[in-house]
């Protein structure tokens, strides 16, 4: 988020817009005054002004060696912003349920502009260690539950986030050697909405599989998605291939407890 110089929009708006600008600055690693700066695009008065109320707050924190940081009550906010999500309340037993029966890890995630947001995990018993972690981003087309957010997004839409996220892993100079070529992912992509099940063949992190399924709210839109991970060496074809049934039913489960009904769904396909 960039902070708007638009001379139409309210005093205190533009402020509002620009703390939040420093707080997403902060987040993607600016740590200077100068960094934050230019990030936003204000002058250094300005940004140090809107620095120090932020830190007054509690949103930001200042240490010597590595500059600002976000701070101790976004932490907080950050905790009862999932203590009291609706998904997460309904979601969770069925979560719990699906690493006991699995023994695998569980996630839970929804779309964060061209990636997923990781909103709950837990952590499986053999102790594999991943890179998600709650408050985590992953690219949303070669993640199983980034395709599986996907599902109702028309096929260009499919196209723009694959090269979109191509283009960012060449960029962060990640390695991008599982990933499908584009009439491969396609075609894939196509199975997984008549199944409504996707998977991850190590196509994000290298030794980790992954299935995965939308959870739909009460108006039949894809709301988020939960998924079973864990390493090939647990997750062979045969295992992905029987798992399909236990993830899709999860998400079957919580799509249920927000209110989905596949009854009503299936009235308006008819309709």
């Amino acid at each position: 988020m960039r902070a708007t110089g638009n001379s139409n929009v309210p005093a205190g708006t533009q402020t509002l817009m620009r703390g939040m600008a420093i707080v997403e600055a902060v987040a993607r690693g600016a740590a200077t005054l100068k960094d934050i700066g230019v990030a936003i695009g204000c002058t250094r008065s300005t940004t140090h002004r809107l620095i120090q109320s932020l830190a007054q707050a509690g949103f930001l924190c200042r240490d010597r060696k590595i500059g600002y940081a976000l701070g101790p009550r976004l932490v907080e906010l950050g905790t009862l912003a999932r203590d009291r999500s609706p998904l997460l309340s309904v979601a969770l037993p069925h979560l719990q349920t699906l690493a006991a029966k699995t023994q695998e890890t569980v996630h839970i995630s929804v779309v964060q502009g061209q990636e997923i947001l990781y909103l709950e995990k837990i952590e499986s018993r053999h102790g594999t260690r991943m890179r998600s972690k709650v408050g985590c981003r992953m690219p949303l087309a070669l993640t199983a539950m980034g395709k599986a957010l996907l599902l109702d997004s028309p096929e260009s839409g499919w196209r723009a986030i694959y090269q979109a996220n191509l283009d960012q892993l060449v960029r962060t100079r990640s390695a991008i050697a599982r990933v499908l070529p584009w009439p491969d992912y396609h075609a894939r992509m196509r199975g997984y909405v008549a199944e409504e099940v996707t998977l991850d063949r190590e196509e994000n992190e290298p030794g980790i599989r992954c299935v995965a399924a939308p959870v739909r709210d009460a108006d039949g839109r894809i709301t988020a998605a939960l998924s079973v991970s864990g390493p090939v060496s647990s997750m062979p074809d045969e295992r992905m291939s029987a798992l399909r049934f236990e993830v899709k039913q999860a998400a079957v489960a919580v799509s249920t407890g927000l209110g989905w009904s596949q009854r009503r769904d299936l009235g308006r396909c008819h309709h």
